[in-house]
């Protein structure tokens, strides 16, 4: 196990335009000023640390985010050897040009840099630890991750840049999302399949559809392999058969899900 001073980095080659980056304990991790081609932003988990950003210097502290545009100089190190910790994500432009788009900029413009290099808003850094947890939770899909990420910065565009207009609803092609998965659900989805069935964007997807049906489309996902596999059990199907063939990873995981959804086990719903 490394020890709390080593650098823990999550990527996924599914899900190429980001990647995550946790220090339990920053106190010897110290950056000289240097910059990213890909667009940062950092939760301060603990401690104190300062924080320098092209000619800007602050203290900052747990409950901070950070937020650095590509080729933006920046560096954060900790105080006097205080203990302080810290996330970190990097996102790649293409990536987040694209949801710029989606959100309603020019799409003749290139990224649009944002203003803000520091804010202390609690919904944008609890989400950005629960964005971050769940990219290094080995258990969650890839579409469940990527999804997050979509609704997460979406969430900071809109938080730090409010005045932009989102696409008008359409109800058809929300339907058919949910036809696609309900059609597929048996197997590992991406996101970006979804959005092609149904020709809508990521950011809009994640938006209208949890407003259209009331969970995430991967929330819909696992609750379409959960009446999948009820079908399966009341056949009699041994359960771990039917967990996999439900597109769950193994038994337990299954059992998991559906005792947070049914508030029974798998044996107590077939029995």
């Amino acid at each position: 196990m490394p020890d709390s001073a080593t650098p823990l980095f999550w990527r996924d080659d599914r899900l190429p335009f980001i990647e995550a980056r946790f220090v339990a304990d920053g106190r010897s991790v110290c950056y000289s000023p240097h910059s990213h081609d890909t667009f940062s932003i950092g939760a301060i988990t603990g401690g104190r640390s300062t924080y320098l950003n092209g000619k800007a210097r602050e203290q900052v502290g747990a409950g901070a985010v950070v937020v650095m545009n590509p080729e933006e100089v920046h560096a954060c190190n900790p105080i006097d050897d205080a203990s302080w910790s810290y996330r970190m994500l990097y996102v790649d432009l293409p990536w987040l040009t694209a949801l710029q788009h989606s959100l309603g900029f020019s799409a003749n413009q290139d990224f649009s840099a944002f203003s803000t290099m520091l804010t202390t808003d609690a919904a944008l850094y609890a989400g950005l630890e629960r964005l971050g947890a769940l990219l290094m939770d080995s258990a969650a899909e890839p579409l469940q991750k990527h999804a997050a990420a979509v609704a997460y910065f979406t969430q900071l565009q809109q938080g730090l840049n409010p005045s932009r207009a989102l696409p008008q609803d359409c109800n058809a092609k929300l339907q058919r999302a949910a036809e696609f998965i309900r059609e597929n659900c048996t197997r590992s989805l991406t996101l970006d399949e979804i959005c092609t069935a149904a020709d809508l964007s990521a950011s809009y997807l994640i938006r209208a559809f949890n407003k259209r049906y009331g969970m995430t489309p991967h929330a819909y996902l696992v609750n379409r392999r959960l009446q999948y596999g009820q079908a399966q059990l009341r056949r009699g199907r041994p359960i771990v058969d039917v967990a996999l063939e439900a597109g769950f990873a193994d038994q337990a995981h299954f059992q998991r899900a559906f005792k947070r959804f049914f508030a029974a086990t798998p044996g107590q719903y077939q029995s």
